[in-house]
């Protein structure tokens, strides 16, 4: 008996009235169930859901709301599932039984309904719902089984009566066997008479498992093999059914219910044509531009057909619906609920397991006011399912643990789910979904807008899933146009496009607690450790624009007219190595760029004078990489941002570019132009040996990428000393003569070991300002020996235009001369530099602060002073701060003035060189070398055809950085050399150009993503460190954006600190606390981020080193071949000692009842098995070697 309007509030009245009322309210009158007369039979007061995840507890929660007690069973595996803790009861079930035929336990369920006092078993979808013989046994048991019948399940289960049912009701079908078939070779009599393509499916089960689309004869058996394995495991037969494929049909179902007399109703249909693998991934209710008359007779045919065959409770019947011939076809009937019922329920407003029950007790259809005169459509809904699948592999299942769980909530959006939380354990032995997701609005395109919306705010961490594609679905304009036909996904390469998941704020935690647990991620020099200073970056004011500077005059004028500017200049002008050079000596290249960053907008606003910034290039390119897990470009590109008005200045050597050794032109050409691009200004270009042709290639590729070049000279020998003749005054002139005859702007001294003395300096610069009256002149030095601020005085009486200082708390030693002291000692002169003192006090302030910060790499802990033997040894600056570290390190620290003595035998052995990186470095390590093995300078001479060298010492002798002033040193290059040739031409020139395109392809290949052109040229100068450094970022995300304390060493317990992801994402993080160790080795450490509790499973190495774990794949060896996800080895097809061709079946996986072949990547002999079958493996795990 209908319900009166009595029933509801008196607010509800005028939206009742209107003719858009929403379903929801229509429920509120129509499913109170509660209050309607029952026809006949009892109302069941005990319920069990013989299944397990989301549909159980979309089961439990109906019950609920009808006071109806609930049972829940549970696999072993599945017993921290949620399903389980919903349930007011719940039981084990098929304990030591595999996962899924736990759940196929007939007997087992049966008994336990019994002992339990269960009235009723709903069987959910999948598992026994569709086995005739589960309702057939709960008949026989007394239960009721909340479905149909068990004649109708068998009849409609087989779809081969199914099909015979359709045609007596008189609805179209597809051609198909007329029977169950259980062999490949029935299958080809079939292809043979219909021909291809075909369709195999699982005689007794859906869901898209057991079946598989054939268009080759060829592949016919194979995948007859895997569908009916699939079907036996999913559905425990293997029997198939072959038909005719329909090409590009949409797949329209219409929901039906029934009653036990004999009355059957719809609720419209369903639009389930997005889908892969014949699974559903989106469906639609009702189906989008549908044409009425097709609606009308396809509702009408699935009516006729359940009541020809006295169908009761829900159930489904599958059409296909060929667009083009306007003809649709009967495909199947699924005797059960649909994993899609919840689209049907937002636009009806029907209740559809509420509705299951009660007519399983026994009320009629007109008893739950559900005739079809009253059943109306409402707007569109959209449902999304959330599977734990990876769309980039193709759709591979993933299991683990989820880390961080948010979902997507609010208006129009329903959420069904099991275990759907964060600490939830995704097993892989059940069905990938994760989540139901339902979007409903007034129309179409209303409803994929909010779906949009609710998927964008989802953050699901620790497991693949599929949102990324499932937002390229519903945003794709063929699915807005509401017309897609089940090819859509196939057609649509484009829906593969995912961008790389961020997943930033949990990749940060995980560095975090890999550091906690397992120490610092780079290697510390020193015991101290950072200090817990917050150093004060000084505030600058407010003020609308930023002073113009000399980077402002460069981008006027162009480097030509710029450099006139700078010699027509009066005053001394000041570059500052602080973000270079000072750390690179200091602090061996630690300093981050988030330290940068902080103090880069104070040096815009108060110091706009300052010539440059020498802040790139050098040794911190690839250290930034290497060891502060950063991009240097990306450093480059963020102080440009916040300093516009200073030009940037790098080290550029020569034909090495940023590197240790020779690359071919077209690399460095290309470096030049995408460093200008990302905002440096000025290159100083040198090369280790002043050698001319590497140093004039570098600087014309600054000069076509339009940067100021500064050709530089490097250092060595003392000029003040009549007596020493190599390095002598006409040396330097002739260099010079050739630099600026190549176009240099700048002429650059490099004195890179500080061993230029004032006198020295004199000499020099009055002999090139003579003859070079107009050429700006630029001077670098190091403050080794002491002598510093002495040797930069004289040289700005000798006519210097610009200088290199460091800031005073990063200056002096073998870093540069002080800024403040140079300054100082200038103020009041006509060269006054226009810098203030109070500002360089502030700004030496933050880096003395800043300074101690970088404790583990502090010099001084083993440096206490400059040393003027340095004019002896002629060690450059950030090599001799190295050398003195190594020393110590290696328990060495007493044998320091042995190795400066043995690089002083080096040198004299290499003949006398010029010492900058890398030919320093090759000095360096022939004098460890020598130390190492105690040898002298003769004993090297005398057993030099038997000794093995350092590479490098090799490569210097091949000519493979350059050839040194007065050529290699005989006869130790002979003897060295041992036959092989010594290249005397540049080695750039005799190399092939650089093929870029072809690294973006093998990077994108390896990686999954585009790369930009600076990227490209980082992989080409640094392969394996570039390669490092990418998988560094793709575990542990931005680790550049943690203070520094937290990126060297961790926090401590309790400690909260905030993270500046980007303007205006600011992160809030507190650590809690470390987990014991688990068996697995593994330590859990705990958060608070955002004020939400986080967790992350880090290994502890050290506690797991006596753990034995299976080895992984060697990424980036193809004869390497891992698991492509977890799960469990059902066959082994090869042996060791097989010979494979590419493409051969080495293995099936099983995983989520999916069946997966495991293919040869390369043809070759299987050089070893690493498991066997039934064996259970994790995503990469190692299976065989094949070479």
């Amino acid at each position: 008996m209908a319900p009166t309007m009595l029933l509801a509030p008196k607010y509800l009245m005028p939206l009742l009235r209107t003719s858009q009322r929403f379903p929801l309210l229509r429920c509120y009158l129509k499913t109170d169930c509660s209050t309607a007369q029952k026809t006949t039979g009892k109302q069941i007061k005990k319920l069990m859901a013989a299944n397990r995840g989301e549909i159980a507890i979309r089961i439990f929660r109906a019950c609920t709301e009808m006071n109806i007690r609930t049972v829940a069973i549970y696999s072993e595996q599945d017993k921290m599932q949620m399903h389980r803790q919903k349930a007011d009861e719940s039981y084990l079930i098929g304990k030591s039984l595999p996962p899924v035929a736990a759940y196929l336990n007939i007997p087992e369920i049966i008994q336990l309904a019994l002992k339990h006092d269960v009235e009723a078993i709903h069987p959910g979808y999948g598992f026994l719902s569709e086995r005739s013989e589960f309702a057939q046994a709960c008949a026989d048991a007394g239960i009721i089984f909340i479905g149909p019948s068990a004649k109708v399940v068998k009849r409609m289960g087989d779809k081969v009566e199914a099909r015979q049912a359709a045609i007596n009701a008189n609805v179209s079908v597809v051609p198909g066997s007329p029977g169950p078939i259980t062999s490949s070779e029935e299958a080809m009599e079939f292809c043979k008479q219909y021909g291809l393509p075909v369709i195999l499916k699982a005689a007794y089960g859906g869901g898209g498992r057991g079946m598989r689309v054939v268009r080759k004869l060829e592949d016919l058996k194979q995948n007859f093999e895997m569908a009916s394995s699939e079907a036996l495991a999913a559905f425990g037969n293997g029997a198939m059914f072959i038909e005719k494929f329909i090409e590009r049909p949409r797949h329209i179902e219409v929901q039906i219910l029934g009653d036990k007399y004999g009355k059957v109703v719809h609720l419209y249909e369903r639009d389930c044509s997005v889908q892969r693998r014949h699974q559903k991934l989106v469906e639609i209710a009702p189906a989008p531009n549908l044409d009425p008359t097709i609606r009308k007779a396809l509702l009408n045919d699935a009516v006729r057909l359940a009541s020809s065959v006295g169908y009761e409770n829900a159930g489904t019947v599958e059409f296909l619906y060929d667009q083009t011939s306007g003809r649709y076809y009967f495909i199947e009937v699924n005797a059960r609920l649909q994993v899609e019922h919840t689209v049907t329920e937002e636009i009806t407003g029907v209740d559809l397991v509420r509705s299951q029950i009660r007519i399983a007790e026994g009320r009629s259809l007109d008893d739950l006011n559900l005739t079809q005169d009253k059943i109306e459509s409402h707007g569109y809904a959209i449902q999304c399912r959330i599977t734990t699948e990876d769309p980039a592999k193709q759709f591979q299942p993933d299991s683990g643990r989820i880390e961080v769980f948010q979902s997507g909530e609010g208006m129009g959006i329903r959420l069904d789910s099991a275990s759907a939380f964060a600490g939830a354990i995704i097993s892989p032995y059940y069905d990938s979904l994760l989540v139901k997701v339902i979007a409903r609005a007034s129309d179409f395109r209303l409803a994929s807008k909010k779906m949009l919306r609710s998927l964008a705010e989802f953050r699901i961490h620790g497991i693949k899933t599929n949102i990324p594609f499932l937002i390229n679905v519903i945003k794709h304009e063929q699915f807005l146009s509401g017309v897609v036909d089940t090819n859509f996904i196939d057609e649509h390469p484009d829906l593969f496009n995912l961008p790389p998941a961020k997943q930033r704020a949990q990749k940060l935690l995980r560095y975090i607690g890999n550091t906690m647990v397992n120490g610092p991620s780079t290697l510390l020099a020193t015991k101290l450790p950072p200090s817990d200073v917050e150093p004060t970056v000084p505030q600058i004011p407010y003020v609308n624009h930023i002073p113009c500077g000399w980077r402002n005059i460069l981008l006027e004028l162009g480097p030509v007219e710029f450099a006139k500017a700078i010699r027509a200049h009066p005053r001394l002008l000041i570059t500052d190595t602080t973000m270079r050079d000072a750390h690179q000596s200091l602090l061996a290249t630690r300093v981050r760029t988030f330290d940068l960053l902080r103090i880069a907008p104070y040096l815009a606003y108060q110091m706009p004078q300052l010539f440059s910034l020498e802040n790139w290039g050098g040794a911190t390119f690839d250290v930034s990489m290497r060891f502060l897990h950063e991009c240097p470009w990306e450093r480059l590109q963020e102080l440009r941002a916040v300093i516009p008005n200073i030009p940037f200045q790098m080290l550029l050597r020569g034909a090495n570019a940023v590197g240790y050794k020779n690359y071919p032109d077209n690399i460095v050409y290309k470096f030049c132009e995408v460093a200008v691009k990302n905002g440096l200004d000025i290159f100083r270009v040198f090369d280790s040996l002043n050698y001319l042709p590497n140093i004039i290639m570098g600087m014309d590729a600054v000069g076509t990428a339009g940067g100021v070049i500064e050709g530089s000279i490097c250092y060595s020998g003392d000029l003040s000393n009549p007596t020493l003749d190599k390095y002598n005054l006409k040396y330097y002139m002739d260099l010079t003569d050739e630099l600026v005859k190549a176009g240099t702007h700048i002429l650059g001294i490099k004195d890179m070991a500080g061993l230029l003395k004032p006198n020295a300096i004199r000499i020099l610069l009055s002999a090139i300002r003579d003859r070079y009256p107009d050429i700006p002149i630029h001077l670098h030095t190091h403050d080794t020996a002491g002598a510093g601020v002495a040797c930069l005085l004289a040289a700005a009486e000798s006519g210097v235009d610009i200088v290199d200082v460091a800031v005073d708390s990063m200056s002096g030693m073998t870093s540069q001369p002080s800024m403040g002291a140079l300054v100082a000692c200038l103020q009041h002169t006509d060269i006054d530099t226009g810098l203030s003192s109070k500002d360089i006090s502030v700004y030496s302030s933050y880096w003395e602060q800043t300074r101690s910060l970088y404790a583990p790499f502090e010099c001084t802990t083993t440096m206490r002073s400059g040393n003027a033997d340095v004019y002896e040894n002629q060690i450059p600056g950030g090599q001799y701060t190295n050398l003195q570290f190594q020393s110590y390190s290696l328990g060495l620290g007493d044998q320091f003035e042995n190795v400066k003595r043995k690089y002083s035998e080096a040198n004299q052995l290499l003949g006398d060189i010029i010492k900058v990186t890398p030919s320093s470095k090759i000095v360096g390590d022939l004098a460890q070398f020598m130390v190492q093995n105690n040898l002298t300078a003769q004993q090297v001479l005398d057993r030099a055809e038997e000794l093995s060298f350092p590479s490098s010492v090799i490569e210097f002798f091949s000519g493979a950085i350059g050839i040194p002033y007065g050529g290699f040193p005989e006869p130790l290059r002979t003897k060295i050399m041992r036959g092989q040739k010594t290249e005397t031409e540049r080695a750039g020139a005799r190399m092939e150009p650089f093929d870029f395109d072809k690294l973006a392809e093998q990077l994108k290949e390896k990686f999954k993503r585009d790369f930009a052109e600076h990227d490209l040229l980082s992989a080409a100068l640094y392969p394996k460190v570039f390669d490092e450094f990418e998988e560094f970022r793709k575990i542990y995300g931005p680790v550049d954006r943690l203070p520094t304390r937290m990126f060297f060493v961790g926090p401590k317990i309790a400690e909260e600190f905030p993270v500046d992801l980007e303007t205006g994402k600011m992160l809030h993080i507190k650590t809690l606390a470390v987990g014991d160790l688990t068996k697995t080795g593994e330590r859990a450490v705990f958060f608070e981020m955002n004020g939400q509790l986080r967790s992350i499973l880090i290994r502890d190495k050290e506690a797991t080193k006596s753990i034995s774990f299976h080895p992984k794949a060697l990424k980036g060896v193809k004869g390497s071949v891992g698991s492509p996800m977890p799960g469990e080895l059902v066959t082994i097809n090869v042996k060791e000692g097989d010979i494979v061709e590419k493409g051969q079946k080495l293995a099936t996986l099983s995983a989520m009842k999916m069946e997966m072949s495991i293919t040869a990547p390369i043809p070759g002999c299987i050089k070893k098995v690493h498991v066997s079958s039934g064996m259970k493996v994790s995503g990469d795990d190692l299976l065989f070697d094949i070479e």
